[in-house]
């Protein structure tokens, strides 16, 4: 029983591997800069899962300033890890949760890793199983639309179990939202190079006007949700995954 244990926590410690990114271009909702619609990302590298509730753990172990209650609330909100407090029962498999900005990025620090850009997270999210870009792919734009449009569940799949996409990437729709490095940078940079732009019109019907692709629901959504984010924010289905460049450990 010892040994089994012993093996459970071991196999919770490692990281997720890397997939190997080759970079791309893609279309983003919303350009940076108009007169530039198109963005060319580079080669990195990207974890094939979500982070783990055992992985996590092992973290959390390692780093006691990031367990529960121990956490300043500038870095967290009283949701984080919340039902790790409450001993609610969580598998070492499901994908973790209730985790702040902050905390995600301190995770992938340790690793000697980082967040993912948001443009990185968004060109491995356009690749369906059989194609690296699928945004015009009706039928797989309605499936991720669906999802969006479940309600909230405590409880939680484990990560890994569908099929990967393109990439060879695992669950980036589907599982958890997750955070990227530069979450509220659609809005912000936006506001700051579209003289005139009305920020509150990017939460309507309005803010459409100026999108890539007025269809793109899916995308809206998320452009939506991380605009609504701050730092220290937490809820139930919002987890992360780390990426590293293209060299590294």
């Amino acid at each position: 029983m010892l040994l089994h244990l012993y093996i459970a926590v071991a196999v919770a410690q490692v990281p997720t591997d890397l997939v190997a990114i080759r970079g791309g271009a893609y279309r983003p909702l919303y350009p940076a800069d108009p007169e530039v619609p198109v963005v060319t990302v580079g080669p990195f590298r990207l974890e094939s899962r979500p982070v783990t509730v055992g992985q996590y753990r092992a973290f959390v172990q390692a780093h006691p300033a990031w367990a529960p209650g121990k956490v300043p609330a500038v870095r967290a909100d009283e949701s984080y890890l919340s039902r790790w407090s409450s001993g609610a029962t969580l598998a070492d498999e499901q994908p973790v949760t209730e985790v702040s900005w902050f905390a995600a990025r301190a995770y992938c620090a340790a690793l000697g890793r980082r967040l993912p850009t948001e443009d990185e997270w968004e060109l491995v999210a356009r690749a369906s199983t059989d194609a690296f870009d699928a945004s015009a792919d009706e039928a797989w734009l309605a499936e991720i639309l669906a999802w969006y449009g479940r309600p909230s569940t405590d409880t939680l799949s484990w990560v890994g179990r569908g099929t990967p996409n393109r990439w060879g990437v695992h669950d980036m729709h589907g599982l958890v939202w997750e955070w990227v490095e530069d979450f509220n940078n659609t809005l912000v940079s936006a506001d700051i190079r579209e003289a005139g732009d009305d920020e509150r019109s990017r939460f309507c019907g309005v803010g459409a006007v100026s999108a890539q692709d007025v269809k793109d629901y899916a995308n809206f959504m998320r452009v939506a949700w991380r605009s609504a984010l701050e730092g220290r924010t937490t809820t139930r289905n919002l987890g992360f995954r780390c990426a590293a460049d293209e060299e590294g450990p």
